[in-house]
């Protein structure tokens, strides 16, 4: 993680929302040198996807934390330069947590169903041009 980060977090209640497409929240977390600096609620409404792909860079999101996501919107946050970390489930402070110290990466936090954190995602350009898996990690 570089000295400070930006990351939304898909919610419904206290756990990490199941389809980002339908969520109607994201917790913002504001990061550096390995410790929360901000955090609040953000609405995400009820927008055309185009609009909740906006909706992430006026917040200034980094990184996009996720259940499912639709291959068209996860291209629409890709193309603002914003990585997706899809197909992630659990409890959203132990997920904020696992963020923060760089432990997100594997199957700990991986959907049911899912079959383990090779091969899932989408490919797509990153914030600084580079190609990516959507489902890579910090």
């Amino acid at each position: 993680m570089t000295s400070m980060n930006k990351a939304a977090f898909a919610c419904n209640d206290d756990r990490i929302a199941p389809v980002f497409d339908t969520a109607r929240r994201v917790r913002l977390v504001e990061a550096g040198s390995g410790r929360i600096l901000a955090a609040s609620e953000e609405a995400l409404g009820e927008e055309m996807p185009a609009r909740r792909a906006a909706r992430l860079e006026e917040l200034g999101a980094g990184t996009l934390v996720c259940g499912a996501i639709s291959r068209p919107l996860h291209e629409m946050v890709v193309s603002r330069g914003i990585l997706v970390i899809p197909f992630v489930a659990g409890d959203l402070d132990e997920i904020v947590a696992a963020w923060l110290s760089g432990a997100l990466r594997g199957d700990a936090f991986a959907m049911p169903g899912c079959c383990g954190r090779r091969g899932r995602g989408f490919r797509g350009r990153g914030r600084r041009g580079g190609f990516g898996r959507g489902g890579g990690f910090q």
